[in-house]
């Protein structure tokens, strides 16, 4: 596949609930299968896992409650600007100062958003943690392992980046591993079935049993799938119109939502045995599932819900975060409230 030419930089050196919570899981637009008439209602193309009617249950796992280390591992070519734009989000989950407060950074923050996240507790009462830690970093700019992978390849991946020659990512107990591939790189099911998912190691291929998450760019792809409302399906009639992307990328401002979708599954949901919707742990609905396509208050269906606009650039947005950066983000289920809920909301 040809590659563009950029200029790159260098690669880096809740509350346990007494009963089930029944929740509709919304997703922002209708899904289609091959032929291109629409499915039904729990086919979702955006995220594994969602149905139209679930119930939320605890099964007794562990959430991540010790303080979250994720370590961003870059396959593929990343511009310097796109880097910065992730690590900014990932830095504004706590940011420096966020103990007593936002770090004051404006309401509504990525912070406040990551508070909906806390909420969910294990067997011992402990809450995920509030400290989310940018670690070191691992970039494989020549895609080691080729342009195409597997879901399997992507542990191998993992693999490559902690057991490296050179500078390879700690082996990290509280660590959360970070797949994220550029543009030109093909994921199995991306963009058909979904824009990101997580899961943890196997030991016989990485030799720990290690939280990880993948997510694509897809902005040469599927934007209109994976970067959703930057960009609009051909078939969602009435004229809508796509949002402006915060950051001026659609396909990494798309990335922001699907890793905070990912990184708030992984922290309730790390090994498949805590926070989860169904009877098959292969395939649950998880807590960021259940919201899929809201943004802001009156949002599901085909509609976001009511986001904020920045006055400058005219970009939505839902969140604001460090240096002055602004996300759009999806809304999680919020287990006291027992329905999906984020900072911007207008009735807090």
């Amino acid at each position: 596949m040809a590659m563009a030419m950029h200029r790159f930089s260098l690669c880096c050196v809740v509350l346990l609930v007494l009963a089930p919570l029944a929740a509709v899981a919304w997703r922002p637009w209708p899904p289609r299968n091959g032929s291109g008439e629409v499915e039904g209602i729990g086919a979702s193309k955006k995220f594994e896992g969602s149905s139209d009617f679930v119930k939320l249950q605890y099964h007794m796992g562990p959430v991540l409650a010790a303080d979250i280390t994720v370590h961003p591992i870059w396959y593929g070519r990343w511009p310097a600007e796109q880097k910065r734009t992730i690590r900014a989000f990932l830095r504004s989950l706590s940011p420096p100062g966020s103990g007593s407060g936002d770090g004051g950074i404006p309401s509504p923050s990525v912070a406040a958003w990551w508070r909906t996240v806390r909420l969910y507790t294990d067997q011992t009462s402990a809450n995920v943690s509030g400290v989310v830690r940018l670690g070191r970093e691992k970039c494989d700019a020549r895609a080691s392992r080729g342009g195409r992978l597997t879901r399997l390849d992507i542990q191998s991946v993992v693999r490559d980046a902690v057991t490296a020659r050179t500078r390879p990512l700690p082996v990290d107990s509280s660590g959360v591993y970070l797949v994220l591939t550029s543009p030109e790189v093909v994921v199995e099911n991306f963009c058909g079935q979904v824009c990101g998912f997580h899961y943890f190691t196997f030991p016989s291929v990485v030799g720990y049993t290690l939280p990880y998450a993948w997510v694509g760019n897809s902005a040469a792809r599927c934007p209109e799938v994976c970067a959703y409302p930057f960009a609009i399906p051909s078939y969602v009639g009435g004229g809508r119109r796509a949002e402006a992307p915060p950051n001026g990328d659609v396909g990494v401002d798309g990335m922001v939502s699907v890793i905070a979708h990912e990184l708030a599954e992984l922290a309730s949901n790390p090994l498949a045995n805590a926070w989860y919707a169904g009877e098959d742990p292969s395939f649950p609905t998880e807590i960021a599932d259940l919201c899929e396509g809201i943004y802001g208050t009156g949002g599901g269906g085909a509609y976001t819900g009511q986001l904020l606009t920045d006055g400058r650039s005219g970009a939505s947005y839902n969140v604001n975060g460090v240096g002055g950066r602004k996300f759009l983000v999806q809304w999680v289920w919020n287990p006291i409230l027992s329905y999906c809920s984020g900072p911007n909301a207008l009735d807090q």
